[in-house]
């Protein structure tokens, strides 16, 4: 019995602390270093995928079945470091805050938050579902 309960524990999905600095992004191969814009996947198996920034989960993300993953997380620009829903947050477009891979691409736990930035440094807010969509039609347009 006791064996059988190790065994489920450890197949259990869960989020894996980004190692910066030595960890390598999944989609573009560079080492992820920037605390404000990173992002993970962990599949329903509990594989775990790191992304330099959000900018190169999304069409990773959209190029698989989102039904796949227990987690989609994104780093918190108020937050550095901080991992948290990717779905149930806010995304600031803002030519003001350069991230990793060029796209000026930032995540914020709130509405209000992403707002709050986007007044002081201007740009444009999503919620998780228009984020997709700018995506899916730039990735149909390549």
């Amino acid at each position: 019995m006791g064996l059988s309960f190790i065994l489920i524990l450890s197949c259990t999905p869960s989020p894996k602390a980004i190692e910066y600095g030595s960890d390598m992004c999944q989609y573009c191969k560079m080492t992820i270093v920037d605390k404000q814009h990173a992002a993970e996947l962990v599949t329903l198996k509990g594989k775990v995928y790191k992304y330099d920034a959000i900018e190169c989960l999304v069409p990773h993300l959209l190029k698989g079945a989102p039904e796949n993953y227990s987690f989609i997380l994104v780093n918190d620009y108020n937050n550095p470091g901080s991992l948290i829903d990717g779905p149930s947050s806010y995304f600031l477009i803002s030519d003001a805050i350069p991230s990793p891979m060029g796209a000026f691409l930032s995540a914020f736990e709130s509405k209000s938050a992403a707002e709050k930035i986007a007044n002081s440094k201007g740009g444009e807010v999503y919620d998780w579902n228009e984020l997709k969509m700018r995506f899916s039609s730039k990735l149909t347009n390549l």
